[in-house]
């Protein structure tokens, strides 16, 4: 029987983290446990049966807007339950902001699938792209 929990990010979910990032050829660069809220734990992971398949992180902010951002799932994972997996991680990440009094949440893609998927839970997609503007400004 196939069953799906959302739990709270662990120390312990962190080079399964890592080694998703690293086995997903479009991911350029994966952040660091310092650029993460609560330092690599402010996030969720959905698990089938004890066995991990999706994590996000949700950034709580100091307004009314909460951001779910970094979501990566195991490339390796072929059980049948992934997409009902991240539709529960983002419901579960929208649940968190809601009860911490956030009026919005925010979440940056390009991956065709979670486009999809927030638009089918009822997000808005912008129509034109946009793009991520970063810059390293530690010395």
């Amino acid at each position: 029987m196939n069953e799906l929990k959302v739990r709270v990010l662990t120390e312990n979910d962190w080079e399964t983290l890592c080694s998703w990032w690293l086995e997903w050829p479009d991911w350029k660069v994966h952040p660091s446990k310092e650029m993460l809220p609560l330092n690599g734990l402010g996030g969720f992971m959905v698990e089938n049966n004890d066995v991990p398949i999706v994590a996000g992180f949700l950034y709580l902010t100091n307004s009314n807007i909460a951001w779910l951002e970094w979501i990566i799932s195991d490339p390796n994972y072929k059980g049948i339950n992934k997409k009902q997996a991240i539709e529960l991680l983002i419901i579960s990440a929208e649940n968190a902001a809601k009860n911490q009094g956030k009026e919005v949440i925010f979440s940056v893609s390009r991956n065709k699938t979670l486009l999809k998927m927030h638009k089918e839970l009822g997000y808005t997609i912008d129509k034109d792209p946009s793009y991520e503007i970063t810059k390293n400004i530690k010395n």
